[in-house]
């Protein structure tokens, strides 16, 4: 699994960049037209333009890979750095062992601290793919652990120079506790206590890494500004507060989501071909505003797209350009290529060398649900014809009896590994596929997997 930082998508990334004055200036602009812009505090823009400043965004580090709902923040740090300014990527080993009641209905289950620093690891790879974290340039990103400053406080410590400055009231105030009271399904104190310790996050980053704006989803809008009142009332500074959007699918479902569940970025955990597959088959309504949120393209090449797709909505252009754009950036390249390919196979128009190009994972992936049938090597080796093989091998799976099998081989409806059967009495000399696998395909839809074992 090749996480590391693709220095040839860095590049590109920041191809179009504008000279350093001028960036800084276009950060609110660039959220603006791309939609990427919910709420922000007073006089941030005039701050903006003063120079290169500091945004921190947080991760919550509950699992060992970000989703594509994280995508929203990590493309609003990247276009952050892009305009000239310095990214902080804080990823919550301190309030991921609690748990954010932000929007959520019941507590979450809390981790510990050797499967936190290892999600912790696993996601900042990922960022990497994203953030310039190399040290080349004045504006580098940097990752963040809240674990490493909260961790030096007592109990006592804490609410004692931290817990004096918020009232109880102010707390009770946000929308994201007073919906878990309304809905009858309480709230633990450890909950309770998740936006202080968030606000002091921005105070400590406020104070020792000169970081005035924290970045966040709609939800997030009451912690981020519980962190802005500390601010003012601990260190008497100003700070900001600057909130993207939850996205939403045109259906009303939620974003990200699928059958299978949610759409990871460790192509462990959803396939690059699967995660191709998502973007593909995005509706046009959807794909208009993804391509804005999730690309880094310009608005004149995006706009352009547009006219192409309204042109010719069947060839579903936006929706290519996104996959393409995303698996790319996420993955690779070559797995881009891989799940185009894969893409075609499936769709049936692709040759018999594709089909031997694609690896045990993308192949079966690509075939997920297909039935298949296990039979011996050593009864596969003793097989004299294809006819054999939709016999008592297959165990009538693919073919009711070989009679059926024969006369659609004599029609013209059979293929084995991409190749059409003409011969119900030729024998068997196919190339097994990774080693073990035959593909047969009956008719134009239905395919089966014979196993070799």
């Amino acid at each position: 699994m090749d996480l590391c930082f693709h220095a040839s998508i860095w590049k590109a990334i920041f191809a179009t960049r504008k000279n350093h004055k001028t960036s800084m200036n276009s950060f609110i602009e660039e959220l603006r037209w791309r939609g990427m812009l919910q709420d922000m505090t007073p006089e941030i823009e005039e701050h903006l333009s003063k120079g290169m400043a500091s945004a921190y965004l947080g991760f919550d580090p509950t699992a060992d890979s970000l989703h594509i709902g994280h995508l929203v923040g990590v493309m609003t740090l990247l276009h952050f750095q892009r305009a000239g300014h310095k990214p902080f990527a804080l990823v919550g080993g301190a309030t991921g062992m609690i748990g954010d009641p932000s929007f959520k209905s019941a507590e979450r289950n809390l981790l510990n601290k050797d499967t936190l620093d290892h999600n912790v690891s696993c996601i900042k790879a990922q960022l990497s793919k994203f953030l310039d974290f190399s040290g080349a340039t004045e504006n580098k990103a940097e990752l963040v652990n809240n674990y490493d400053w909260m961790s030096q406080f007592s109990f006592l410590e804490f609410i004692r120079d931290v817990g004096k400055h918020i009232t109880v009231n102010y707390m009770m105030s946000k929308d994201s506790v007073k919906r878990r009271l309304e809905d009858g399904n309480g709230l633990s104190f450890t909950e309770f206590s998740y936006q202080l310790i968030q606000g002091y996050d921005f105070y400590h980053l406020w104070k020792n890494r000169n970081c005035s704006i924290q970045l966040g989803g709609s939800d997030q809008w009451g912690n981020i500004v519980t962190g802005t009142e500390l601010i003012r009332r601990m260190g008497g500074g100003s700070a900001y507060a600057l909130t993207v959007p939850l996205i939403t699918k045109a259906d009303g479902t939620k974003f990200g989501k699928t059958e299978g569940g949610s759409v990871w970025l460790d192509p462990e955990k959803t396939s690059p071909y699967a995660f191709y597959q998502f973007w593909l088959n995005v509706s046009d309504e959807d794909a208009s505003k993804y391509i804005r949120i999730f690309t880094t393209l310009d608005q004149a090449s995006i706009e352009g797209l547009e006219k192409e797709h309204q042109e010719a909505p069947h060839l579903r252009i936006l929706q290519k350009e996104i996959a393409k754009n995303v698996t790319i950036m996420v993955h690779s390249e070559e797995d881009f290529e891989m799940a185009v390919k894969a893409s075609a196979i499936l769709f049936g128009k692709s040759s018999t060398e594709d089909l031997a190009s694609l690896d045990e994972r993308t192949f079966l992936q690509v075939f997920d649900g297909v039935p298949q049938v296990q039979i011996s090597k050593s009864d596969y080796e003793g097989l004299e014809s294809v006819l054999d093989l939709f016999g008592e091998p297959s165990q009538g799976v693919i073919f009711s009896s070989k009679g059926e099998a024969r006369k659609m081989i004599q029609g013209g409806g059979v293929s084995i590994n991409k190749e059409k059967i003409a011969d119900p009495n030729g024998g068997i000399s196919f190339e097994l596929l990774q080693g073990k696998y035959l593909l047969v395909q009956k008719g134009k839809k239905n395919y089966y997997i014979v196993e070799i074992r």
